[in-house]
């Protein structure tokens, strides 16, 4: 491991944040925590903290030694000073002549020292930090020193390892009795540039900003010297069928397998992100997958988003996914009776206080295949698959030098339930779609709408254009997947379809939008028009449709088409039949989709809009048609019974409402302003 502290770009730092009037203390410390936070070795996605013991004053004006340390909610990846909150350092030091405090009443005393009372609440270990004398201290989790401290003699290869230059802590859970026992085994050997905490990670400390890091680097490199001394096979193979299914055909299964169903109610879906490398391949494939990845989480911190197992599949066989949806079932089952049966024990010693979670895996391990990360949002899926990989680090060079050997079942679970580390993912927002996968077609103003507005409510999104650049445009403003796509070639189709699959593991929403106005009076337009028109505007509908429906009917949760009609279905206008005509014939197909897939709990509904400002009915064309009417271009526009202009908006909220309206298939829902010759008969 190679140190990125870079003298230049320090200053940089102490100088830009000179101008928002923050000293040089918290600067480098923002700089170095930055720096540790960047590197997934070391840090991942809230684990870890650091701190700066300096001065600073109140609303007062008086001067106080604080402690500025990592807050919850901050990322060190790219955290900012208010990421940094300052405590009084005084009353937090006194604190260790108490005998026992709760750690509700810790948070208490922390908050109550806070120089700004807005701040996040200071790190859980904010304690461990201020019993310490340096200036800066630094906690990361860093993998190598994980397989370290993750033996069975872990304790005595860390002591050998670092020859007294490290305290050894014994894993004692995070909070005071953590910070007391820690001060205590510095203070026996002051000279130490930092501790081991056993099953838990690492902390460095120096006078500047630069040794603090600089240790941490050092002290991670040594464990990684001792690791490269391990087997270079790890984890001798399996045997594993010439021919397995892929990521797409399989995530599907998963993560329907893994949805919790409610009685007349919505599933509660998960998103799935897949990963695979040939370190992660060799992990899943090994002859003891069944025994290593059983054993416990790599570090405590882990728990609350990977659960302390992972689900463990059978390697899919191509062309056999109904034999892997039983097996998926079957293992669903035992997992979820297993964590209940975990639950029960550990409640029970635990005084029966704590309220059950749900048992859903969030790790799921598919031989042959790789690995998928669930989460109720893309975010949280992405951390579960982020640790996951960490993992298979974590255990590899564990196994490699020894055993991998974790904390106890119940160590994990004091922290799995812990009040303080339960409160890291509170403020997460369930909204009505979270946990649904939505693909919108067309990218043009309906199309970018209708992407902003699902994913409002809480959908991953991915949008398909044939412009590839304007769908990771309009994907990018959503933080959703863009993906250039003909979607009246069936094979680009397919491949989109897979990708999505990958990507969040299924589709539980189709917006069937694309499309184009072809026009000419019916007696005269050539077949090519005609044709072509079809393609689009019809064909295109039916082959994502179709698509959907194949993934959909794989995940067992239902689902929803909505398919973006036209008010020419009903009310075709003059020379507009290239148009009307398919539009007429995906209103019927529609309603067809409703007929047959509605014993599959899928829903099959449209939308009937007209006049909105898009590539369809562009500013020239809507001139146009104006100055054929004798109209002014807003007269056009608004030429319906609330003499109001309708937008892509409220075509786009018009898709929303059906993507929610659970008891609702068949319906044609009209977003014209009021038209009584559009309107249903």
């Amino acid at each position: 491991m190679q140190s990125q502290w870079n003298d230049e770009a320090a200053r940089e730092a102490v100088k830009a944040y000179a101008k928002d009037g923050v000293g040089e203390d918290v600067a480098l410390r923002v700089y170095t925590t930055r720096l540790l936070g960047r590197d997934p070795l070391l840090v991942l996605h809230g684990g870890g903290n650091t701190s700066v013991k300096t001065r600073a004053h109140d609303d007062l004006g008086q001067e106080h030694e604080v402690i500025c340390v990592k807050g919850s909610g901050a990322d060190m990846a790219d955290i900012e000073p208010w990421g940094l909150p300052a405590v009084k350092l005084g009353p937090l030091r006194e604190l260790r002549g108490l005998e026992a405090l709760s750690d509700e009443a810790m948070v208490n005393v922390q908050r109550l020292n806070l120089l700004d009372s807005a701040a996040p609440n200071p790190s859980v270990e904010t304690l461990l930090h201020a019993f310490l004398p340096h200036k800066f201290v630094d906690h990361t989790h860093a993998a190598a020193v994980l397989s370290i401290v993750d033996q069975p003699d872990g304790e005595v290869l860390a002591a050998e390892i670092y020859d007294g230059r490290m305290g050894i802590v014994p894993y004692i859970a995070p909070g005071f009795g953590l910070a007391k026992a820690a001060a205590a085994i510095f203070e026996e050997k002051p000279d130490v540039e930092g501790l081991i905490l056993h099953k838990h990670g690492i902390f460095t400390f120096g006078e500047t900003a630069r040794e603090a890091y600089e240790r941490m680097i050092e002290m991670v490199s040594a464990a990684e010297s001792r690791l490269r001394q391990g087997r270079p096979v790890v984890f001798p193979a399996r045997k594993i069928a010439s021919a397995v299914a892929t990521a797409a055909e399989i995530a599907p299964v998963v993560r329907g397998a893994c949805a919790i169903r409610k009685d007349n109610a919505e599933s509660i879906r998960f998103i799935a992100d897949f990963r695979t490398a040939p370190e992660i391949l060799a992990y899943v494939n090994g002859q003891e997958l069944a025994s290593y990845s059983q054993r416990g989480v790599v570090t405590p911190d882990h728990i609350i988003r990977t659960k302390n197992k992972p689900l463990v599949v059978p390697p899919p066989e191509e062309g056999k996914l109904d034999a892997l949806a039983d097996a998926l079932r079957a293992d669903i089952a035992k997992f979820i009776a297993d964590y209940d049966a975990y639950f029960a024990r550990e409640n029970k010693a635990a005084g029966n206080t704590k309220t059950k979670l749900d048992p859903i895996p969030r790790v799921v391990l598919v031989p042959g295949v790789g690995l998928f990360g669930l989460g109720r949002t893309v975010k949280d899926a992405a951390i579960a698959a982020d640790l996951a990989e960490n993992t298979v680090k974590v255990v590899t060079d564990a196994e490699a030098i020894g055993r991998y050997e974790p904390l106890p079942e119940s160590d994990l679970f004091a922290l799995e339930y812990w009040s303080l580390e339960q409160a890291k993912l509170k403020g997460a927002v369930v909204k009505p779609l979270t946990g649904q996968i939505a693909l919108v077609t067309g990218a043009g103003a309906i199309g970018a709408a209708t992407a902003k507005a699902l994913a409002a409510e809480g959908a991953a999104v991915t949008i398909l254009d044939i412009d590839g650049e304007l769908a990771k445009k309009a994907a990018a403003e959503v933080k959703g997947l863009g993906l250039q796509c003909d979607v009246t070639k069936p094979e680009q189709v397919k491949a989109a379809f897979a990708a999505v699959c990958e990507r969040f593991g299924g589709v539980d929403i189709l917006v069937s939008n694309a499309g184009a106005a072809w026009q000419g009076r019916i007696g005269e337009v050539s077949d090519e028009i005609l044709r072509r028109s079809f393609e689009l505007n019809f064909f295109a509908h039916q082959t994502v449709a179709q698509e959907a429906v194949r993934i959909m009917l794989k995940q067992e949760t239902g689902g929803v088409l909505l398919f973006n009609l036209s008010k020419q279905a009903v009310n075709p206008g003059a020379n507009f039949g290239p148009y009307g005509l398919p539009k007429a014939a995906t209103m019927l197909l529609m309603r067809q989709y409703a007929l047959d897939y509605g014993v599959d709990g899928i829903r099959s509904n449209g939308v009937n809009a007209d006049r909105i400002r898009s590539g369809l009915l562009t500013n020239e064309m809507i001139a146009a048609r104006a100055k054929a009417r004798g109209v002014s271009e807003a007269e056009y526009m608004s030429g319906n019974l609330l003499h109001a202009e309708v937008t892509a908006d409220d075509v786009a909220q018009a898709f929303v409402a059906l993507a929610k309206a659970r008891k609702t298939t068949g319906h044609i829902e009209t977003v014209d302003g009021g038209n009584i010759a559009a309107a249903l008969r």
